[in-house]
C-alpha cells in the first residue's frame, strides 16, 4: 500500500510539473531574466540621480523595458534634463534612452 501511495504522489507531481512547464512568454511580455535586468537598470539609474546633486531624483521617473529607459517628470532647467539623460547612458545595459522630461521654470 505504501508503494502504491508513492507512485500516485509521483504521478501527481509529474502531472503538476508538466502543466506548469507549458507557461510561455507571449508577445508583449518580458521573460523573468529580462525583467530582472530592467529592474537592475532602473535601480542603477535612480541611484545615479540620487548621488548627483544636479538632478532632482524625486522629480524624475525612470522606467525600463528591454534595455530602453524612459525618463519622465520635470526638470528645473535644460541642463538638469541633459544631465539626467547623460547619467542614464552611463549605466551598463542601457540600449536606448527616451527623454520625456519637461523643463518647468
Amino acid at each position: 500500500m505504501n508503494v502504491t501511495r508513492q507512485i500516485v504522489i509521483a504521478a501527481l507531481s509529474a502531472a503538476a510539473l508538466l502543466s506548469t512547464v507549458g507557461c510561455a512568454v507571449t508577445r508583449g511580455q518580458e521573460s523573468v531574466g529580462s525583467y530582472l535586468d530592467d529592474s537592475a537598470i532602473t535601480t542603477a539609474v535612480k541611484s545615479r540621480f540620487v548621488d548627483d546633486r544636479g538632478v532632482d531624483a524625486s522629480a524624475i521617473s525612470v522606467e525600463t523595458l528591454n534595455g530602453t529607459v524612459m525618463l519622465s517628470g520635470f526638470a528645473k532647467s535644460q541642463n538638469e534634463r541633459t544631465m539626467a539623460e547623460g547619467l542614464t547612458w552611463k549605466v551598463a545595459g542601457v540600449k536606448q534612452v527616451k527623454n520625456q522630461i519637461i523643463v518647468r521654470p
